[in-house]
């Protein structure tokens, strides 16, 4: 086997049966019938020039066969009579603690306020078309948490906080596609994840785990810096011995009880803006340089990332969707939130992503510091009631045209959408905090200037995407336990450690070794 080799292929030379073969063996200046396989390993796309090209990581082999196993096995052992890990919360961070658990030999007990994937359907379409948001049960709460109705995506910076392979072919071990494996920026969709979901679900049941959904923690009864017991929603307490808190970025109650009983929490610095939405083919033919064509059949829905600085201020696209769709993500009744996904095929008519600013917690927020650790927190609150106010108290979102936005003008009319409950033109421009609008103006005409087209009045924005992180870290030790209460063990996005659904499950499985000891 020769490893690895870098290959480019254009898109004509893409269509050509054996194409990677051929290129390998006039790379390796070998004859083509000593070539058995080639094997992918990593394949991208370079679209910065005219000519686009497919660069792919390969291994050759010369007469021999690749392997068929995974480089990892997941051979997972009975743990339900061993000793129990509670854990609260079952998104990414969750799972991943879970499934750790019973790797190591300890039995994982879940508590998680929302539903199961299926039944959360149900309140998902209730929030899409009556505005009816239930507290427990919605976008960001319930089995698989944020991540399951969301995108998938999987691309993470985060290569050094845990074994991103490990957690890729576990996902493909539950059932999740194995071209994760290959691509550059992996993805699975928002239609595809669910199943995987329950999948890893079935897995813990399995093999000994518990899973209690409906069952939201209410309190903990804290003895000499220790959780001794926890005390749930109806009315039940259950003893336990390790902790580990994985609830997300959205469980507000949650920072809310561990304030009122004096926990130490820290105010953390994070982004909050709006969505922009295109229609997909301004990005295709921004980024693929087709414009008044149709994208090469090759070639999926275009996608981008833009940062600018304004001010000394980052000024960033966050989650961006394309072929996708944006979704209503509020947590409780009178706020309005939005979010982005796209399904498998992303397929959508549209293309859209959070467009997001920095807010230092030590620097902008002194106007909420009577809030201690929780002011970035009420900072997202208060622009939240905002949106829904001037979304008209339902779940329909405040928005304008990207042009109207920038200039300063209420817009006569909005484009169609993808946002099912709908738009109601507002004075985005004035309705946004200063820190907040004045950099995102300045920032839309910056990245107007990196993608002609891109500034366009065919694109609205949609307010208000506020859930991008925590704005509250609940800090552990070296060990990974929260310094005061030693056997609780802050986890994933809720506890400030992880900003996606790759990392949140790294740190999860870092948790659960912390706590399995």
């Amino acid at each position: 086997m020769i490893k690895p080799l870098q290959l480019r292929i254009t898109l004509q030379e893409e269509r050509q049966a054996d194409i990677l073969i051929q290129k390998a063996s006039q790379h390796l200046n070998v004859n083509v019938e000593t070539i058995s396989a080639v094997k992918v390993l990593r394949k991208s796309i370079d679209a910065r020039k005219k000519t686009i090209i497919l660069n792919y990581k390969v291994d050759v082999y010369l007469n021999e066969a690749p392997s068929e196993h995974p480089i990892y096995t997941f051979d997972y052992k009975d743990v339900s009579e061993e000793k129990e890990i509670h854990i609260i919360g079952f998104g990414p961070a969750g799972m991943w603690a879970a499934l750790r658990c019973i790797e190591l030999g300890f039995k994982p007990i879940v508590l998680e306020r929302g539903k199961n994937v299926q039944e959360r359907r149900r309140d998902i379409k209730a929030i899409n078309q009556d505005h009816i948001v239930n507290d427990d049960s919605n976008y960001c709460f319930g089995e698989g948490g944020a991540g399951t109705y969301s995108d998938g995506k999987l691309y993470t910076r985060s290569l050094k906080r845990g074994d991103v392979r490990k957690i890729f072919e576990n996902l493909v071990f539950h059932g999740a596609t194995d071209q994760i494996l290959v691509d550059a920026h992996p993805h699975i969709g928002t239609n595809k994840l669910p199943k995987v979901v329950q999948n890893i679900r079935e897995t813990i049941l399995k093999f000994g785990g518990e899973i209690h959904f409906e069952t939201r923690v209410i309190d903990f009864n804290i003895k000499n810096n220790l959780i001794k017991s926890l005390m749930l929603h109806n009315g039940n307490e259950l003893d336990v011995n390790k902790v580990i808190l994985a609830t997300g970025h959205s469980a507000r109650d949650i920072y809310y009880l561990l304030h009122d009983k004096n926990v130490q929490l820290q105010a953390k610095s994070f982004a909050m803006g709006v969505r922009v939405e295109h229609p997909q083919h301004i990005i295709d033919g921004i980024q693929y340089h087709c414009k008044g064509e149709q994208r090469d059949e090759l070639l999926p829905a275009a996608s981008y990332s833009l940062v600018n600085q304004v001010n000394d201020r980052g000024v960033y696209s966050f989650c961006m969707c394309p072929g996708g769709f944006i979704v209503p993500a509020a947590t409780a009744k009178g706020e309005v939130v939005v979010n982005g996904m796209s399904p498998s095929k992303r397929n959508n008519a549209f293309a859209n992503s959070g467009i997001v600013v920095e807010i230092n917690a030590e620097r902008d927020l002194y106007k909420y510091e009577h809030h201690g650790a929780l002011k970035g927190l009420e900072y997202q609150k208060d622009l939240e009631r905002l949106a829904f106010t001037s979304g008209g108290r339902t779940q329909t979102a405040p928005a304008q045209r990207l042009t109207d936005f920038v200039e300063g003008r209420l817009s006569a009319d909005l484009n169609s959408t993808s946002y099912q409950p709908g738009l109601q033109s507002s004075p985005m421009h004035s309705l946004l905090p200063k820190l907040i609008g004045g950099a995102l103006r300045k920032g839309f005409k910056a990245f107007g200037e990196k993608m002609h087209g891109y500034y366009t009045s065919e694109a609205n924005i949609i307010g208000v995407e506020s859930r991008t992180s925590s704005p509250v870290n609940i800090p552990r030790n070296a060990q990974l336990a929260h310094p005061e209460i030693l056997n609780l063990f802050p986890c994933g996005e809720g506890g400030g450690y992880a900003g996606g659904i790759v990392s949140a499950a790294m740190d999860g499985e870092r948790c659960a070794e912390a706590a399995c000891v």
